[in-house]
């Protein structure tokens, strides 16, 4: 198929080239080639690469820093995202979304469905909903691929962030009360590939299997590298944030697997795997 990515200079959209890259023929674009929240602009480049399938990896991903910058992150997630729906519409393309956690306030106490009434809580998760809402109201050929806590070699993470703390850092503060599952964005693009040869369209969860806190994430980062580190478990209140994040966002890959489609590794093999190639 012809699959334009958009955001391919991403974590996830350089994982995504490769993978796609494989099966399919391949065009991107990054920030620099193709702006968006421009409407003109994203309909001709779209039209132009004729795809089959678009796949919609740019964001403003800055979940602080979304309460800061509100009007831009409604520009880029909302706005952007609609604008990519229009340009799916006008060259018949199928899209692929992605989504986040964040669409959910963390209260359930169990795992989230994609059926499961959503309520984000910040501005990162109300506008990444609201293109949400942009994809299902504009298009019928679609994929809203919800992930959560990405971690990969191509941009920094929770990983390389713990690693870089350490050393320079002796003691290090890590929140013991967000509970999510960690998504290694290689195991992502593969799901996503597997995803776009069938129009089974719709919203999944697709993870890495399992699910842990961050202090939890941060003692096994450690443990795998061999590095000796005070971890001091905080609550979300102590740490402190800007922005209200969701306690308990497990996101149950239940569309996933109802597809036939195989479960995915858990997390802690996805991380020791990645943290081999660091």
């Amino acid at each position: 198929m012809k699959v334009l990515i958009i955001g391919s200079e991403g974590m996830l959209g350089h994982d995504l080239v490769d993978v796609l890259g494989k099966e399919n023929q391949i065009s991107t674009t990054t920030i620099d080639t193709l702006d968006i929240t421009d409407l003109e602009k994203t309909i001709k480049t779209v039209k132009g690469f004729n795809p089959d399938v678009v796949v919609h990896a740019a964001a403003f991903t800055d979940v602080d820093g979304s309460e800061d910058n509100a009007d831009l992150a409604y520009q880029v997630n909302v706005i952007g995202t609609r604008n990519v729906a229009v340009a799916c519409q006008r060259s018949y393309s199928a899209l692929v979304y992605i989504g986040t956690d964040y669409v959910f306030d963390g209260t359930n106490g169990r795992s989230y469905y994609e059926y499961d009434q959503t309520n984000p809580l910040g501005v990162y998760g109300k506008t990444k909903y609201l293109g949400e809402v942009a994809v299902r109201d504009l298009l019928d050929h679609f994929y809203i691929v919800r992930t959560s806590w990405l971690h990969g070699y191509h941009g920094p993470n929770f990983v390389t962030t713990m690693l870089r703390l350490a050393q320079t850092m002796d003691e290090i503060n890590v929140v013991a009360d967000q509970i999510g599952s960690p998504t290694y964005t290689v195991d992502l693009a593969q799901c996503i590939a597997r995803l776009i040869k069938k129009p089974a369209y719709g919203i999944y969860h697709v993870t890495n299997s399992d699910h842990c806190s961050w202090y939890e994430y941060a003692q096994l980062i450690f443990e795998i590298a061999g590095v000796e580190v005070k971890l001091n478990p905080l609550t979300t209140e102590e740490f402190g944030s800007p922005a209200p994040r969701p306690h308990y966002s497990v996101l149950e890959n239940y569309h996933w697997k109802m597809e036939g489609f195989p479960k995915n590794r858990s997390y802690k093999e996805a991380v020791k795997e990645y943290m081999g190639l660091l």
